[in-house]
């Protein structure tokens, strides 16, 4: 590798270090407040995302739970029915 290529890329280095840290010093106190302040928004959003998901879920869970009854209470029917026509035989 020559040596202005290795030279380009420690003083690109360099200057890339030098512009954050006075990005970082102009935007200290404000920008460290905004970024909280997204980071809640965004946590809170997913909070509120998850719980609609999980009463989706338990909304499922109940509308299973309410046809597997119906199938177990007419399978007794059934069998019940079956029971007492080989009875009568």
């Amino acid at each position: 590798m020559p040596i202005w290529l290795k030279t380009l890329g420690v003083a690109g280095t360099i200057a890339a270090v030098i512009a954050s840290a006075s990005y970082l010093t102009v935007a200290d106190k404000w920008g460290s407040i905004f970024v909280i302040l997204a980071l809640i928004i965004t946590l809170l959003k997913q909070i509120i995302a998850f719980i609609g998901f999980l009463t989706t879920a338990i909304k499922f869970l109940i509308i299973f739970v309410f046809i597997a009854l119906l199938v177990g209470v007419g399978l007794m029917v059934f069998k019940a029915f079956k029971g007492k026509k080989k009875s009568d035989e």
